[in-house]
């Protein structure tokens, strides 16, 4: 990629007033590309694809559908599902590029979401609603409008003729919220590798934070995640008539061991990427904070400067490993003494740890041989960041800097987890992109009443479709 003219087609693409680019949302207000996004995003967003009751296959299919009356070929689409999911399904999509050389792009989303029940939320979970200026429905912020964005921007090149220097792939998967059932990701990780093989991939995990208030504060880049891992926590014991108790019983022991768990802090360790996002974000701040983020980055010996950052709950659990106790069970009559406790410690591992390793520790920690630990999975693949890669990253911040002047663009490690893990397992670096932000309240992902800005979405929208052009010339 020659950095000339990537320069050359980064000003071409942003060329006229941003302003222009954010409508309210509205069908009379929109242009025509942006209403025949909402078409698609909205038959996205009303799709129930939860584990429970959805179809991810049904949702794949719609989006063949619209691939195909834009012109894509038979060969080009790829549906795929598999005997035991049936309803789990996702799809593929292939836009040829014009090189023999340069290796393709993959653009990665889920089309999955979590579980919705109308009774808690105020409004209808599966019906998009705008409201206040914010579109509401599962789904809406995490994660389909960026699978609604990564499939618009192959119809509009499709209906445009773009000839792009890099293929083009698209990958929309079902999982990701449930992945001990079935992740398309996974699956195709690890049996259609060449139908996915990229250069790199752009996937969720970046993104804007506003201040709550409608002013945008910062975008980000993620690049590197921590390992889920879930460990099982087994205590056993004779049990007996509650009448006479003992001081041996499993409860007490499980309890002992989860203070344990809860006392114990992970040593501090910082990666390339989250040295730099402490120094950049931190020198956007004025207050103590922002001082103390940028004193560790460069000494992470110093112990004030750690004690200031600890006091963050996001900054601490970014500088190391952290596990937490997040269910138990135990017990088998109110009059018994418990023969079996289970406890379920949720971990979230820095890149570069064997979970196995990690367990081995949570077991010297509680020091109680008596009680079992397991992994949920064994299976998992150990976190591998990709690399600062300028000629991935730059385009992203020059890009960034056109759509939201002054706001910084920082880099990041998600705590929490996507399918990028899969495909960075085998071979395919994946970066979380900027876009469509959200407020300090989390917009409700994950949770009731999800919502996401209007201007974000089409902003975000306008943002990722020149971003992929640029990344692919």
């Amino acid at each position: 990629m020659k950095s000339a003219i990537l320069a050359l087609a980064i000003a071409a693409l942003v060329a006229g007033p941003v302003a222009a680019q954010v409508p309210t949302g509205k069908m009379d207000a929109l242009r025509p590309d942006q209403q025949q996004f909402f078409q698609l995003y909205k038959e996205l967003v009303e799709t129930d694809t939860t584990v429970t009751n959805g179809n991810c296959t049904q949702a794949a299919a719609q989006i063949a559908t619209r691939l195909k009356a834009a012109g894509f070929a038979d060969d080009q689409i790829i549906q795929f599902a598999v005997p035991d999911h049936p309803k789990e399904g996702g799809i593929v999509a292939v836009y040829p590029g014009t090189s023999r050389t340069l290796e393709p792009i993959l653009l990665l989303a889920h089309i999955d979401v979590v579980t919705a029940e109308r009774a808690d939320w105020v409004r209808e979970p599966f019906t998009l609603i705008e409201e206040n200026g914010y579109y509401y429905a599962r789904g809406v912020a995490d994660d389909k409008m960026m699978a609604a964005t990564w499939a618009d921007t192959l119809i509009r090149f499709k209906q445009s003729g773009y000839k792009p220097a890099r293929t083009v792939k698209m990958a929309l998967t079902c999982g990701e919220e449930t992945d001990k059932v079935f992740n398309g990701a996974e699956y195709l990780a690890n049996n259609k590798r060449d139908l996915i093989h990229a250069a790199f991939a752009l996937n969720e995990g970046g993104g804007g934070d506003t201040d709550g208030k409608g002013k945008l504060v910062s975008q980000s880049i993620q690049i590197g995640e921590k390992v889920y891992q879930d460990y099982k926590f087994v205590a056993t014991n004779p049990g007996g008539h509650s009448s006479t108790p003992v001081r041996e019983n499993a409860m007490y022991a499980m309890s002992e061991a989860l203070l344990k768990i809860r006392d114990h802090d992970f040593p501090m360790e910082f990666s390339d990427t989250t040295r730099a996002y402490f120094a950049k974000a931190g020198a956007a701040r004025s207050d103590d904070m922002g001082k103390a983020m940028v004193a560790l980055s460069k000494n992470p010996n110093d112990a004030q400067a750690q004690a200031t950052v600890n006091s963050d709950r996001y900054f601490h659990s970014l500088l190391r490993t952290t596990c937490v106790g997040t269910m138990i069970d135990g017990g088998h009559a109110l009059n018994a003494l418990p023969q079996r406790v289970e406890a379920n410690v949720n971990c979230r591992i820095f890149p570069g740890h064997d979970p196995a390793r990690i367990g081995q520790e949570l077991a010297g920690v509680i020091g109680n041989p008596d009680i079992k630990i397991s992994r949920a999975r064994e299976d998992k693949p150990l976190a591998s960041p990709p690399p600062l890669d300028p000629r991935i990253v730059g385009p992203m911040e020059t890009l960034s800097a056109k759509y939201w002047p002054g706001v910084p663009v920082i880099p990041s490690m998600s705590t929490g987890a996507t399918d990028g893990l899969y495909l960075a397992a085998v071979g395919i670096p994946v970066y979380g992109v900027p876009g469509a932000w959200g407020d300090p309240d989390g917009n409700g992902v994950h949770g009731l009443n999800e919502r996401l800005e209007v201007r974000a979405v089409y902003m975000g929208r306008d943002y990722l479709f020149d971003l992929v052009k640029a990344l692919a010339e």
